[in-house]
């Protein structure tokens, strides 16, 4: 096709990611058009997501950027004021309080289905072509530029294609480009509960010997809750009744905010360390979890994944019509894959340190908290790098 008629970009993938990359880029003026093979759910006030995110302050600037914020921040989106962090085997406890950093708010709760039914709210007004229900059939791509098939006979001509459909991208699998990990025989339990004391804004985290147990505060007053479990436990937990679950919570909790009592449906997801090889391959790039999956002890996924779209973003701004020069392509690649890849294997070194019951571990790690929480420098840092300050 020809220069014309062709997309700048098209994105493969209508989740956050993909949706929110495909707004970025259609904000600064690029052509661009999504494929995605199912319509999200509208999101209701009514039917909480039981999916939730931690956003960071960068993320929340991103999306404010590219102007969606405000719908979603007006729809439900709860700010956590305070983070605390501790281990149950005792020690120390780390406290990251937004007065301390000078911030109204660390970071903001929001549920998944919140945010996709936001961003592609905004698709159509912002220029993105939308294909849907669409699935990719084919992949080619040359040094000018790519060409997706679709299941159903349509073609698209694009400068570049983005892989934002998951860790199980179609599309990295039809480029060839391979992924290195491993899974850790846990999944997390979701869901939301009341508490006997309030919340406070506050985003809790305890670390049990088979997995962190995390309590993020929202807007009624309830929680969100992601315990990871190993999967005989899971599955044992997820059966149980309300009474039994609150009361297992309460206790993995250390009764922290009293008496738990579930109010939701619950769900179970697998949890694994996965990295692709590559991140650029040619005119294809991989963003989110087609490029990295990682351990949720942190909160920091979908963060991770946005913020490989504001670095698409950035190198777009400004650029001209040479912004896809493959040297451009390249560097941005280094850094999402430098940054990327050192936060999954941190994340994965926090798990295999706390995630057990070994004796050595267990005496040293509350320990690391309350060394970290008596030098204000260290921690101030801590908390910016989950910033993305």
């Amino acid at each position: 096709m020809s220069r014309r008629m062709r997309a700048d970009a098209v994105v493969v993938g209508g989740g956050v990611v993909g949706a929110a990359c495909a707004l970025a880029l259609a904000r600064q003026d690029l052509r661009v058009e999504l494929v995605e093979a199912a319509p999200p759910r509208p999101w209701s006030v009514q039917a909480p997501d039981l999916r939730v995110f931690a956003l960071a302050a960068d993320n929340v600037a991103l999306l404010d950027s590219i102007g969606a914020w405000e719908s979603i921040r007006g729809a439900r989106a709860h700010p956590y004021r305070r983070m605390r962090v501790w281990d149950a085997a005792g020690g120390g406890e780390l406290d990251f309080d937004g007065d301390a950093f000078g911030r109204q708010a660390l970071g903001w709760i929001v549920e998944n289905g919140l945010l996709v039914d936001r961003l592609w709210a905004a698709l159509g007004a912002a220029g993105v072509a939308l294909h849907c229900p669409a699935k990719v059939a084919g992949f080619e791509q040359d040094e000018d530029g790519v060409r997706l098939e679709l299941e159903d006979g349509g073609r698209i001509a694009a400068r570049l294609a983005i892989a934002a459909d998951g860790a199980n991208s179609a599309l990295r699998r039809m480029s060839g480009i391979g992924t290195c990990g491993r899974d850790y025989g846990q999944r997390g339990v979701v869901g939301y509960v009341r508490t006997e004391r309030p919340h406070g804004d506050t985003a809790w985290q305890r670390f049990l010997p088979g997995g962190p147990l995390a309590f993020l505060p929202c807007a009624d007053g309830t929680c969100s809750i992601v315990w990871s479990l190993p999967d005989d436990q899971a599955a044992r937990v997820l059966a149980l009744d309300d009474d039994a679950f609150g009361g297992e919570l309460s206790r993995a909790f250390g009764g922290r905010l009293g008496d738990v009592r579930p109010c939701s449906p619950r769900a179970t997801f697998p949890l694994r360390l996965q990295l692709a090889d590559d991140a650029l391959a040619g005119r294809l790039l991989l963003l989110g979890d087609a490029a990295h999956v990682v351990h949720p002890l942190a909160g920091q996924g979908v963060n991770l994944g946005l913020r490989d779209v504001a670095g698409l973003r950035e190198l777009v701004a400004g650029a001209g019509d040479s912004w896809d020069s493959p040297h451009r392509l390249r560097r941005w690649e280094r850094r999402r894959r430098s940054e990327n890849t050192v936060a999954a294997l941190a994340f994965d070194g926090i798990d295999r340190v706390f995630s057990n019951d070994a004796v050595l571990p267990t005496l040293l790690r509350g320990h690391l908290f309350g060394a970290a929480a008596r030098v204000p420098p260290v921690a101030h840092l801590l908390w910016r790098r989950a910033a993305g300050l």
